[in-house]
C-alpha cells in the first residue's frame, strides 16, 4: 500500500486564538458527521467546510487536502486514547502490581473498543496512513506512564522496570490490536477481556523480583 508521508499531511498552520480553536473544533465535528452519513469515498473538503459553516478559504488554511484532514482526525484519536490511558495510570497509582496489569488491559481495551460510531469510523481509515512516528510517541508515553506506575507499586521490584514496562504495553497493544485488525467478534472481544488481564498478570508475577 503507498501512504501518503506524513510530512505532507501535516496541517498548514495551528490556531492561535479561541476563535481559530473553535473553528479547527467545528472543521473536526463536521468530519465526523460526514464520514458517518456519507462514507470516506464522499467526504471531501467542500463538504466538510459546507457542514462546519465555514468558508472553504478557511478551510484550506488548516488542510490544504482531504487527506492532510483525514490524518489529523486520526491523530487525534490517537492523542484522545493516551490520555484515556494516562488518566487510567492515575486512577491505578499505588495499587498492586496485579491490579496495575489487569487495570491497564482492560483501561485500553475500553479505550479501543469504544461503541462510538466516531471512533470505529477513524479506526478503519488509519490503516491508509503512515502511523509509525505517531504510534512511537504514544508506545513512549505509554511505556513511562506504566514504568512509573510500577515503581509505585508497593508489592513489586523489577531488575529492569523500564524494560518490563515496555514489554506490557506491547502486550495489550498488540494483542487488542490483532482482534481488532483480523477478527473483531463479539465472541473475540469477549475472550479477550477476560484472557488479557489474565495474561499481564502472569507477566507481571514473572518479571517480579
Amino acid at each position: 500500500m503507498n501512504r501518503p508521508n506524513p510530512s505532507f499531511l501535516k496541517p498548514r498552520k495551528a490556531p492561535q486564538q479561541a476563535r481559530s480553536t473553535a473553528t479547527l473544533k467545528a472543521i473536526h465535528t463536521a468530519t465526523i458527521q460526514v464520514l458517518i452519513a456519507e462514507g470516506v469515498g464522499r467526504l471531501t473538503t467542500a463538504r466538510v467546510a459546507e457542514r462546519a459553516g465555514v468558508s472553504i478559504g478557511t478551510m484550506y488554511q488548516y488542510y490544504p487536502h482531504k487527506q492532510a484532514l483525514l490524518f489529523a482526525m486520526v491523530e487525534q484519536q490517537l492523542e484522545t486514547v493516551a490520555n484515556f490511558m494516562l488518566a487510567a495510570a492515575e486512577q491505578l497509582r499505588g495499587q498492586d502490581a496485579a491490579t496495575v496489569a489487569e487495570g491497564l488491559a482492560l483501561a485500553w481495551l475500553n479505550a479501543k473498543t469504544s461503541d462510538s460510531e466516531a471512533f470505529q469510523t477513524l479506526y478503519g481509515i488509519a490503516a491508509e496512513f503512515d502511523l509509525q512516528a505517531s504510534m512511537g510517541r504514544v508506545l513512549g508515553q505509554m511505556t513511562e506512564a506504566f514504568s512509573s506506575l510500577l515503581a509505585a507499586a508497593p508489592d513489586a521490584h523489577f531488575a529492569d522496570r523500564d524494560a518490563v514496562a515496555f514489554m506490557l504495553a506491547v502486550l495489550i497493544g498488540g494483542s487488542v490490536r490483532m482482534v481488532l485488525d483480523a477478527a473483531a467478534t463479539p465472541d473475540n472481544l469477549a475472550c479477550l477481556r477476560q484472557e488479557l488481564p489474565r495474561a499481564c498478570r502472569a507477566y507481571i508475577a514473572t518479571a517480579r523480583q
